[in-house]
C-alpha cells in the first residue's frame, strides 16, 4: 500500500482514478508524449499515472516536478529583477512539448497557508511575467488545440481546512470520498460512467446553441442582478471537448459546467460572490463586482481586497469577462454542500463567471479566426482566466431572445431544460 495520504484509498481505486485521467481525461493516444505537472508531495500518484500512461501506449512520460516550499522561498527572497522575468528556456520547453504533440495532466492539491508570508504583489508580478511569456501555450490550452486534464488529490492542510472538526485521518478520508464522488471515479466503471455523464452535456448544449439567446439574466437573493449579453454565433461547450484533430477529451475532472463567452462590452449589473476565491495562494471572500458596459467598474472584498485588485488589474482584459458558466446545484459536488476552498471543485457546485480571456471555441469557427476577428465578434483577450462562483440555491436564470422573448432556463439553481 502506498503510504501517507494514500493510506485512505485502495490501490485498485487509485489506479481507476489514474486510468480515468489518462484514458478519458487526456484520452492519451498510442505513441503520444505525456507531460505530468505535479508537486513533489504528489509523487506517488504522479508515478502511478506514469505507469498507467505507459500501459496505454505513451511514447514517453515526463514528470515536470514542482515544490511549493521552493516556490515560497523564491517569492520571499528572489531579486526583484528575477520576479519580473520568466526565462526563455522555460518557454522553449513548452514549445518543444507542444510541437511534439504532447498531452498534459495537472495534479493539484491545495495548501492554503503556504504563501501566507509572501507579498501578494510579488506573486502577481511573477504570474504576469510567466503568462506573458507563455501566451502561446495558454492560447493552445484555451482553444483546445492540445489535450489537457486537471484533477486533484487531498492534502492534510486542505482536508483539515474543509473539515476542521475532524481528526487529520478522518478529514483526509472524507476529502478522498468527496473528490472521488465528484469526479465520478468511485464507481465500478468510471470511464463508462463519464460517457453517460457527457451525454447529458450534449443534450443541453444542443438546446442552448440552437436557441442563440442574445442575453442571460441572473438574479438571486444575495444581491446578484446581472445581465450578460452574448455574441452572435456563440457556442456552449462543456463536458467532453474536441482537440484540433477531433479527438475527444475532458479538461477537468470533475466537471459539471456548460459555458460560453459573454460579449466583452455587454455585461451590466452586480455580481455577489458566494464562495471564497483562492488566487495565488490567497483567499478573496465576501466580495462583489460591478459591471458597466462589460467592464468591472467597482469591486469590494471584505477579505483579500488587495489580491482582488491585483487580479483585476493584471492587464486591460482582466477588467472584462471571458466566460459564463451554468452549473446545476444537483450535481454530486453541489449535493455535498461543502466549501472546498479550491476553484476546480467550488466552480462545479454552482454557476460562475470567468474574469479574463475567452476561448475561441466559444464561437462558431473561432479556432480558425484571427485575434482581430475574435475581438470584432466581442470576445475578450487577457493573460488570465479566473473563475468566480456566484450561484445559489435560489438562483434564477432567464434567457432573452432577439425578439425579447424570455425563457426560464434555471430555477432554484437547477436546470429546467
Amino acid at each position: 500500500m502506498i503510504k501517507g495520504i494514500y493510506e485512505f484509498i485502495s490501490e485498485a481505486q487509485l489506479k481507476k482514478y489514474a486510468e480515468l485521467a489518462v484514458r478519458a481525461g487526456v484520452n492519451l493516444q498510442k505513441n503520444q508524449l505525456l507531460i505530468i505537472h505535479s508537486d513533489i508531495q504528489n509523487a506517488a500518484f504522479a508515478r502511478l499515472i506514469q505507469t498507467v500512461a505507459y500501459e496505454a501506449g505513451a511514447s514517453n512520460v515526463f514528470i515536470d516536478w514542482t515544490d511549493e516550499q521552493t516556490t515560497k522561498e523564491f517569492y520571499l527572497n528572489a531579486a526583484d529583477s528575477v520576479i519580473d522575468h520568466f526565462p526563455d528556456w522555460q518557454v522553449a520547453r513548452f514549445k518543444e512539448w507542444d510541437d511534439a504533440g504532447a498531452a498534459y495532466i495537472h495534479i493539484i492539491s491545495e495548501n492554503l497557508d503556504v504563501f501566507k508570508e509572501v507579498s501578494t504583489e510579488r506573486i502577481s508580478r511573477f504570474q504576469k511575467a510567466s503568462r506573458t511569456k507563455l501566451r502561446d501555450y495558454y492560447a493552445k490550452i484555451r482553444s483546445h488545440e492540445v489535450r489537457w486534464c486537471l484533477l486533484a488529490v487531498p492534502y492534510v492542510v486542505w482536508a483539515t481546512k474543509i473539515f476542521p472538526n475532524l481528526s487529520k485521518e478522518e478529514a483526509l478520508q472524507s476529502l478522498w470520498k468527496l473528490i472521488l464522488k465528484g469526479s465520478r471515479a468511485d464507481r465500478k466503471n468510471p470511464i463508462k460512467d463519464w460517457e453517460g455523464h457527457n451525454a447529458s452535456f450534449e443534450t443541453r448544449k444542443k438546446f442552448l446553441n440552437e436557441s442563440q439567446f442574445k442575453a442571460l439574466h441572473f438574479t438571486n437573493s444575495r444581491g446578484t442582478d446581472l445581465l450578460i449579453g452574448l455574441p452572435k454565433n456563440h457556442l456552449y461547450i462543456g463536458g467532453g471537448v474536441l482537440d484540433k484533430n477531433g479527438i475527444p477529451f475532458f479538461p477537468n475532472i470533475s466537471t459539471e459546467e456548460i459555458f460560453t463567452a459573454p460579449h466583452k462590452n455587454k455585461v451590466d449589473g452586480k455580481l455577489v460572490g458566494t464562495k471564497p476565491l483562492v488566487y495565488g495562494g490567497s483567499i478573496i471572500d465576501e466580495f462583489y463586482l460591478i459591471f458597466t458596459n462589460g467592464r468591472i467598474t467597482d469591486y469590494y472584498a471584505a477579505k483579500g481586497q488587495e489580491v482582488l485588485q491585483n487580479l483585476i488589474e493584471t492587464d486591460e482584459g482582466s477588467h472584462f469577462l471571458g466566460e459564463i458558466a451554468l452549473v446545476s446545484n444537483k450535481s454530486p459536488l453541489a449535493q455535498a454542500d461543502t466549501l472546498f476552498y479550491n476553484t476546480l471543485f467550488d466552480e462545479n457546485t454552482a454557476s460562475h463567471i470567468g474574469i479574463g480571456n475567452a476561448s475561441p471555441s466559444n464561437i462558431q469557427n473561432g479556432i480558425d479566426q484571427s485575434e482581430e476577428e475574435l475581438k470584432a465578434s466581442g470576445l475578450n483577450t487577457s493573460l488570465l482566466l479566473v473563475n468566480v462562483t456566484f450561484g445559489t440555491e435560489d438562483m434564477k436564470v432567464v434567457g432573452i431572445k432577439e425578439d425579447g422573448t424570455e425563457v426560464l432556463l434555471m430555477k432554484d439553481g437547477d436546470f429546467l431544460f
